[in-house]
């Protein structure tokens, strides 16, 4: 009985040099028709790689040149990431492939990327020292080194949460190259990680947030109304820094927020809000509107006394020559400011949960202060709402202690 003739498209089998190949027609991701092909030692094998492939051809688009890891992660930065996201999360991506991915996986075909060999190399990452790994140490001047350029380790290994991050960064490459039809699978999703833990946050009473301000008028600082800010109405670093005098209405007492200060790769850049749902126009307080106005006036003499070498920058807070303040100099201010009011230091991000607990302490309802704040999920808003601070929870205690000893 005759061999059945293969139908068209469905390509064949044969003897190659030293065993078997096999082709199979497929439809590439640029739409094109062109022929794939499978190679092995046995008729056997490759008829079951041939047999798989005719399966991934059923699917979809399948590519016929795959790149390596690293080629593709260096098209997904320049190409996806640059053009399309923020300059910071472009920093930290391509942080994250140069110092991690690309040293670890860069020469892997993407398409034989398997789940185990990302958990090898994450697992690798997290107990590796990266002063060591990097070469930290040697580019350091000889009397700061501390680490294997002395024949010593300080085990610099990354925190639980950088490794997330950087298996995120991994995760969300993988996934595009599977949008693309790269890979049928992203092997990063499989891969466990060890948990983190997220950092409690600190928060300031009403009577110590009182305290800073008042510390701060006292002495006529020129970053009080940007202290005010922070703690009443919830604005981010970034986003005091960045606000303009055209964003101020002193008249209408409201505030127009839609921009931020942002340090990137020694850029200082005067962009958009970090999402849509940071933009607001929020009614300013007594308090806030008379540090604005106070403000106006240190601006106008600050720009009286540097006379020519005053820059304008249309920013509301400035250093004495009208320059933008940089992001790491106003934390600093703020931590010296913490030690002058005589309050325990907290950071200026913290400032922002202690305006959320302050409302909570005034029973404003989460959906107003979730407005306030503009945080991007209500979630965000109840997880501050829901704690119970260390004072209630003593108190609680006290009371339960109390009715037991009667």
């Amino acid at each position: 009985m005759p061999a059945r003739a293969r139908a068209n498209g469905e390509g064949s089998i044969f003897p190659y040099r030293n065993g078997f190949a096999a082709y199979v027609w497929v439809t590439k991701p640029d739409g094109r028709r062109t022929r794939k092909y499978v190679y092995g030692k046995t008729r056997e094998a490759v008829h079951d790689k041939w047999i798989k492939l005719h399966q991934q051809a059923k699917q979809g688009p399948v590519a016929t040149s795959v790149p390596t890891v690293g080629s593709f992660l260096t098209y997904w930065l320049a190409e996806i990431i640059q053009p399309n996201r923020a300059p910071l999360t472009y920093a930290t991506y391509e942080t994250f492939v140069r110092r991690y991915i690309a040293p670890g996986l860069g020469t892997k075909r993407l398409d034989r990327l398997q789940s185990r060999d990302v958990q090898t190399w994450i697992n690798q990452i997290a107990r590796t020292c990266q002063c060591c790994a990097q070469g930290k140490d040697t580019v350091r001047p000889k009397h700061k080194r501390r680490c294997c350029a002395v024949g010593r380790c300080c085990q610099a290994v990354p925190s639980t949460r950088t490794v997330s991050d950087i298996r995120a960064a991994l995760r969300a490459a993988l996934s595009h190259a599977q949008a693309e039809d790269l890979i049928t699978k992203n092997p990063a999703v499989a891969v466990t990680l060890a948990t983190v833990r997220r950092r409690r946050g600190k928060s300031w009473s009403s009577d110590e947030a009182r305290k800073f301000l008042e510390s701060a008028r006292a002495d006529d600082d020129p970053l009080y109304a940007a202290y005010a800010l922070v703690l009443v109405t919830g604005l981010r670093k970034g986003e005091a820094l960045g606000l303009t005098w055209a964003d101020v209405d002193l008249d209408a007492g409201d505030l127009t927020i839609g921009r931020q200060l942002q340090r990137v790769r020694g850029q200082l850049l005067h962009r958009d809000t970090k999402t849509q749902a940071s933009d607001a126009t929020l009614p300013l307080p007594d308090i806030c509107l008379t540090a604005l106005k106070l403000r106006s006036e240190q601006r106008d003499e600050a720009r009286a006394a540097a006379g020519k070498a005053w820059h304008e920058s249309g920013l509301v807070l400035t250093t004495r020559y009208g320059t933008p303040i940089e992001p790491r100099n106003f934390q600093r201010s703020w931590q010296t400011r913490c030690d002058k009011a005589g309050v325990k230091p907290i950071t200026v991000h913290d400032a922002r949960r202690t305006c959320a607990t302050l409302l909570a302490d005034l029973d404003v309802h989460p959906r107003v202060a979730m407005q306030v704040l503009r945080h991007a999920r209500f979630s965000v808003t109840m997880e501050i709402y829901t704690q119970v601070t260390s004072t209630k929870t003593r108190e609680a205690l006290k009371r339960l202690g109390d009715s037991l000893s009667h």
